[in-house]
């Protein structure tokens, strides 16, 4: 994703795959709940991926930010992660300094996942000077045209700005009228009221508005009575304060003790525009005596996501499914519908039938260009990251998030259609409700506009853009076309052609990677097929000094989207040549970890991997948590399985290579079952637990057997029609 993901995680790499196969009888004594796949004459295949499922399983995202239990996950893997936690989390396994079973997190992260009041979902990444709902970068720091005051750098620390922010100790050129000041420590700067109308003008200063859609004030105050504080400034060429540049504030009363953040968003204001050369805090108070507590003040870039609704409302979705928890649902469906209302009105989506995000910064276009001699020329303020990257620009109308959005309406009319038809679970006064038919037919109109808008036919693959300058841009971003086709997105003949380009039946001319070399890596796909130097945010402006291949945007790979690469392959290919995918994959690992585990082996072999701040091609472990994903493939894909409101789906798909397939230990609402598929049909056994109510089996191409109530029952077979 980036050289500044933004987390100081480790996971284990293991000691090979003898070791691991040694291992493996001990280990089974150990953890006998956690789940195997068994496909007979596998085994040592079987014995790969069981073990790359363990490596990858919890995935540290389970207790980040924090070790709280009650603290809301970073949003962006809501929807990759929360199912492949759900129905592996058979041990009894805890998480959080074991505090909490990994379904309990799950569901204590979403319900306490922070929503602002018009219904934009924080993306919780970790603390530092980014928007407080954001992603941590870009900050003001060493950005011209930003700028900023920190008196404390209390909370400034993070992965990404290691020594905090830079402190001013002297308040030189401050104006100060009705205030008195105290002192600055470790916590601030400190003032006492002693007048009427109190306010602090700063120093002279130049930052422009673009660079600047929000600013950040941390204070706090005690004693301020009714003061109603608002924020003014000073714009370049029209010196002097007016009532015409100003924005009211929260009083920092709300602040007590310690500094609390206020995000202005200053963009929203008419008169926010040019250069600002001075701000003013003005108290409007009437109460002397009373004490603030200034820590800083600066401006911010919105580093806001605009995948984070779609990614909490599917993973949301995902949690009811898989639980069956109806008072869950109970608490999040109006969250839920409020987040999709917001993602509707902000986006656009109902008028242009994709996501065109409108916020400053993510209009597309780069924060790079080239001069005439090749040199960069560098555009502050354009290309903020946008949606899973946090360096590329996407933005304005956003391929990459109108794919979920796609995604989301779907799910989201199966909810709602879910909701209608049971009664009993007593949801349907809640307030909000939309139209499931009228959430898929918009569904099919954001499919076809986004076949037509985002399809290069030149290239027979989606780029992204346009940007608001109409510009399309194509690295061959094997990523986004495979989620393509994953989700449901591809039309049939786009999946076709996007599987003939990755699997290197086509060349698409003036791409730097073809053919078998697509698969360079052989885990996955390249995530980009042509050299990019010049399609970043504006601070990554020396591309060209990194190799093709040595970042995970620039022709490298991310092993999570391995996944998405063998769900499009068993779609459009088949099963068989999933498979053949699949066994390369395994044949990697074992090499992998025969060698040391990911970092040593690439060590020894002069490749760079991402992860802990630092720059590499390949996204394998540390903060890329979603190579949890791979294992999947045998559970949601060749298994067919996937979890209903009443019950679960099954639709088969196995290689002819497997005699039968049997995933061992699925947690699905409150049971523990064991799914097992050849050629004759299906049998589920059940290990333990409780389901209360009756468990439909949607299996096509099966002969149906009524609800199962596994009070009574123990196994059940479905024979193929």
């Amino acid at each position: 994703m980036t050289f500044l993901r933004p987390f100081l995680l480790t996971i284990r790499s293991g000691v090979g795959i003898v070791g691991m196969l040694l291992a493996l009888p001990m280990w089974s004594r150990a953890n006998d709940g956690f789940p195997r796949f068994v496909v007979p004459g596998h085994d040592r295949e079987m014995a790969a991926l069981n073990a790359m499922h363990r490596l990858h399983f919890p995935p540290v995202w389970l207790d980040y930010p924090n070790k709280d239990p009650e603290a809301g996950l970073c949003t962006l893997w809501d929807e990759w992660l929360t199912g492949p936690c759900l129905w592996a989390d058979t041990a009894g396994q805890k998480v959080c300094d074991e505090k909490v079973t990994i379904t309990r997190r799950l569901r204590n992260a979403f319900l306490n996942k922070i929503i602002d009041s018009e219904g934009y979902v924080a993306t919780h990444q970790h603390e530092g000077i980014g928007h407080v709902l954001g992603w941590p970068f870009p900050y003001w720091i060493n950005n011209a045209g930003a700028a900023g005051i920190h008196f404390s750098d209390r909370g400034t620390k993070s992965s990404v700005l290691r020594k905090g922010a830079p402190v001013t100790t002297d308040p030189v050129g401050w104006t100060l009228q009705g205030l008195e000041a105290v002192g600055i420590d470790s916590e601030g700067w400190r003032l006492r009221v002693t007048g009427a109308d109190a306010g602090m003008t700063t120093p002279e200063m130049n930052f422009e508005t673009f660079q600047s859609p929000f600013i950040q004030v941390r204070w706090s105050g005690k004693n301020l009575g009714d003061a109603q504080p608002f924020l003014e400034w000073e714009e370049m060429g029209q010196s002097g304060f007016t009532t015409t540049r100003r924005m009211v504030l929260p009083p920092p009363d709300l602040y007590e003790g310690e500094a609390g953040c206020v995000t202005v968003p200053v963009y929203r204001h008419p008169q926010w525009k040019g250069r600002i050369t001075r701000l003013r805090l003005r108290f409007a108070n009437e109460t002397i005596g009373g004490e603030i507590l200034l820590q800083a003040i600066f401006t911010q870039y919105d580093t806001r996501h605009n995948i984070n609704n779609f990614d909490y409302i599917r993973g949301s979705i995902d949690y009811f499914l898989w639980t069956g928890d109806v008072d869950f649902l109970r608490q999040s469906l109006p969250r839920l519908r409020k987040a999709l209302r917001y993602a509707q009105r902000e986006f656009r989506t109902l008028e242009n039938n994709c996501v065109l995000t409108p916020w400053v910064g993510h209009d597309g276009r780069s924060g790079v260009e080239r001069n005439t001699d090749g040199s960069p020329r560098i555009l502050p303020g354009r290309g903020v990251g946008n949606n899973y990257w946090d360096l590329l620009p996407f933005g304005h109308k956003d391929s990459y998030a109108s794919i979920r959005y796609y995604h989301t309406l779907v799910r989201f009319a199966e909810l709602e259609r879910a909701i209608r038809g049971h009664p009993e679970w007593a949801l349907t006064g809640v307030d909000g409700a939309f139209d499931p038919d009228q959430l898929e037919q918009h569904a099919l109109e954001v499919k076809a506009e986004g076949n037509r808008v985002f399809w290069s036919e030149e290239n027979g693959r989606f780029v992204a853009g346009p940007d608001i300058e109409g510009v399309r841009t194509d690295y061959g971003f094997t990523f986004l076309n495979t989620d393509a086709i994953h989700y449901g997105f591809a039309t049939d003949r786009h999946a076709r052609e996007i599987m003939d380009w990755i699997e290197g039946r086509r060349v698409v001319e003036g791409d730097t990677s073809t053919g078998q070399d697509l698969y360079y890596f052989r885990f996955g796909p390249r995530s980009t097929t042509k050299r990019n130097i010049d399609y970043y945010f504006w601070r990554w402006n020396q591309a060209d000094k990194i190799p093709f291949g040595g970042q995970v945007q620039d022709g490298g790979a991310v092993l999570g989207w391995s996944y998405m690469d063998l769900m499009a392959r068993l779609k459009v290919s088949g099963p068989d040549n999933a498979w053949k995918r699949l066994e390369e994959i395994l044949r990697w690992f074992e090499e992998v970890q025969a060698g040391g585990g990911y970092r040593e082996y690439y060590k020894k072999n002069g490749v760079g991997l991402q992860g802990d701040g630092t720059a590499g091609g390949l996204g394998l472990d540390r903060e890329f948590f979603e190579s949890l994903l791979v294992p999947q493939v045998m559970l949601t894909g060749f298994l067919g399985l996937s979890p209903t409101a009443d019950g679960c789906r099954l639709e088969p798909k196995l290689p002819t290579a497997f005699p039968a397939l049997t995933v061992d230990r699925i947690k699905i609402k409150g049971l523990i079952l064991s799914v097992t598929a050849d050629a004759q049909g299906l049998t589920l056994k059940k290990h333990s637990g409780r389901c209360w109510s009756p468990f439909v089996i949607d299996a096509p191409g099966y002969h149906p057997v009524p609800a199962v109530d596994w009070e009574r029952m123990s196994e059940v077979r479905l024979v193929r029609k």
